[in-house]
């Protein structure tokens, strides 16, 4: 198995927990962007720099509300207290979100914390860089509960 198929199981794995946790809050979730493609079009996708490659992983709709979201997983840093987004994670995140404005792009990681690619560049713009640039290192106590952003559970008839 290569690296990249090792990382989307990981990432596969998020995805469900992520959506699972939507759902039980009442949301109708569908998956949608480079996962969803057929092997040949992520195998291209892989050689372009195209934002495509940065597509959320999730769409939900729950009564009038729809967002989006983009599972991180593997975060936050467990001697750091720091989730780290990538660059060019940030940047297509902002540029879907203005694209596709007032629809809201979410990044939930994997301690189901929330963030927006706003927030995530509001917090590092000016602190907390990696050093090579590449990174956005964004502390997680700036991160939302997951209930606080999609609702609460509802409770299950019995």
């Amino acid at each position: 198995m290569t690296q990249w198929q090792d990382r989307k199981a990981v990432g596969d794995l998020h995805e469900h927990r992520v959506a699972t946790a939507l759902r039980a809050r009442g949301w109708t979730v569908h998956p949608c962007g480079q996962g969803t493609y057929p092997e040949a079009v992520r195998e291209a996708l892989r050689r372009t720099r195209s934002a495509l490659r940065q597509f959320p992983d999730l769409i939900a709709a729950r009564g009038r509300d729809i967002v989006t979201i983009d599972a991180k997983d593997h975060m936050p840093s467990t001697t750091t207290n720091r989730y780290s987004i990538s660059s060019t994670t940030i940047h297509a995140g902002l540029h879907f979100t203005a694209i596709h404005a007032p629809t809201p792009l979410y990044y939930v990681f994997g301690d189901l914390k929330v963030l927006t690619p706003a927030e995530v560049l509001h917090y590092t713009d000016h602190a907390l860089r990696h050093s090579s640039g590449a990174y956005h290192l964004v502390s997680t106590q700036h991160a939302h509960p997951f209930d606080r952003v999609f609702g609460p559970a509802v409770a299950q008839a019995a």
